[in-house]
């Protein structure tokens, strides 16, 4: 067999298991394509051959069962695959990737993982891979990256990495993923990477967007504006305590005055008071309720006297 030639079993349909040593008599391959099929079992030295020549693996569509990602880490580990140098994992559904995944290609120089459904990266997912040139994460749903996320991202070194088209969410809590694009040694599709989220900055560029865009204030500005509304609040209260010693100092220079529109407006009240109260013991005293009916009726027939006489 020639060294060159390149081995595809594409044409090979519906396949849903790889045993051991499937590949083993193939001690020339360079590239195995397996995608769209339906690999549902992996044995852990699938792909173990003789030599370790293969160079290019296409897994794209193949991984159609829940467990077939955890196989094929095993089969990653266990097959000798030192020499592989492209990896492609696109359209398989998968939502994590565990660390240490790709440890053991340390010769791997593109690594595609787009069209899956990948929230997070984990510290320690790309280790070993220090000849990474592309890493593809587009068409995943990532709507940000937590920190150590991006020091994974960050030791790659100057890289190819494409993170476009994916849903950001473009809020505060994004501004350490602003900072590091804007920083970065990493060449990022930054024309393809834009908000998803909120309505005002939709399709807009992370890459640029300033803190006041994403609702952030300056840590400088935010302590500035603290500072502002404690000097506003010791004013305040010296104001207030001015006008409290100016009120008190008003009524020690009036005070005999006080005093006296104090005792006059006690006495009033008190009359007011005396009056009801006698108003009260007239009213609620039967005998001179009794009095009071009949001095109202002998003024009544009076009254009928005086008519008649003028009549």
């Amino acid at each position: 067999m020639s060294q060159d030639r390149c081995f595809s079993v594409r044409h090979l349909h519906r396949i849903t298991e790889m045993a051991s040593h499937s590949f083993s008599a193939l001690i020339s391959l360079r590239s195995l394509d397996l995608s769209e099929n339906q690999l549902a079992l992996i044995h852990p030295e699938a792909l173990s051959i003789p030599g370790s020549p293969l160079q290019e693996l296409n897994l794209r569509h193949s991984l159609h069962h829940f467990t077939a990602p955890t196989d094929l880490t095993t089969a990653l580990r266990w097959s000798g695959l030192g020499g592989l140098l492209r990896l492609d994992l696109s359209g398989n559904h998968l939502a994590l990737l565990p660390p240490g995944m790709f440890s053991h290609l340390p010769n791997l120089q593109q690594l595609f993982l787009t069209n899956n459904s990948l929230v997070d990266i984990y510290s320690g997912t790309f280790s070993a891979t220090s000849r990474l040139e592309l890493l593809d994460l587009t068409h995943n749903v990532f709507t940000t990256f937590r920190a150590d996320a991006l020091q994974e991202l960050q030791r790659l070194g100057n890289i190819q990495i494409l993170l476009g088209e994916n849903p950001y969410t473009c809020s505060c809590e994004i501004s350490h993923v602003v900072a590091w694009f804007n920083e970065s040694r990493a060449q990022v599709d930054v024309d393809a990477v834009r908000c998803a989220s909120l309505r005002g900055l939709r399709d807009t560029r992370l890459r640029g967007l300033s803190g006041h865009a994403i609702g952030c204030v300056d840590p400088v500005q935010g302590e500035v504006l603290d500072l502002t509304l404690q000097t506003s609040y010791v004013f305040l209260g010296l104001v207030l305590g001015l006008v409290g010693m100016v009120f008190l100092f008003v009524l020690y220079l009036n005070r005999k005055g006080m005093k006296k529109w104090i005792v006059e407006m006690r006495d009033a009240w008190r009359e007011v008071l005396e009056a009801y109260h006698h108003r009260y013991e007239v009213d609620s005293d039967p005998r001179l309720r009794h009095i009071s009916a009949e001095n109202s009726g002998s003024r009544a027939q009076d009254g009928s006297r005086a008519q008649g006489n003028l009549g």
